[in-house]
């Protein structure tokens, strides 16, 4: 799985990211090259699990800033599903990778509200698949904000408890 991951990875370094300047092409590969450091991640163990971790985030964060606009580039609206499902996927590695469910929330809430705002203006032919990524994160919004919640209260359970 390691050398697998790690090829394909290689692959969108060299081959992909390299020979596009489309906006939705440099989304879509930086997306993919996060969602494999997060496979990684997933199954290594300290120091290379903390390094593909790292490389997942920065990937993603380069891949947001691409759908978001950037160098002069217009971004892409958040009815696209390639921005849609590259929010999806941070958010869902903030918090199963990273374990912070607050900021897989604003990832999520941030995506969800951007998309329901430009619902109106989704291409047809997309309809279907933003529709399905926004009630993926929206269900994904609710299971982590309970998850925030008992986080929170476990955190006040336990200052209490140290000033008791």
């Amino acid at each position: 799985m390691r050398e697998c991951c790690n090829r394909i990875i290689t692959a969108i370094d060299t081959n992909l990211l390299t020979n596009t300047q489309n906006v939705e092409q440099l989304t879509f590969y930086g997306k993919m090259k996060g969602d494999f450091y997060r496979y990684l991640a997933e199954f290594e163990t300290r120091q290379k699990r903390q390094l593909a971790a790292e490389s997942a985030l920065y990937a993603y964060e380069q891949a947001q800033k691409i759908a978001e606009g950037s160098e002069g580039k217009p971004g892409l609206q958040w009815t696209n599903p390639v921005r849609l499902g590259l929010a999806l996927n941070m958010a869902v590695f903030e918090f199963e990778i990273l374990g912070s469910p607050e900021e897989a929330c604003d990832v999520a809430r941030e995506a969800f509200e951007g998309a329901i705002s430009e619902l109106a203006n989704v291409r047809e032919e997309d309809y279907k698949d933003v529709s399905m990524i926004i009630q993926l994160i929206r269900d994904n919004l609710s299971l982590w904000a309970s998850a925030a919640v008992e986080e929170e209260a476990e955190y006040e359970r336990n200052y209490d408890e140290k000033d008791g």
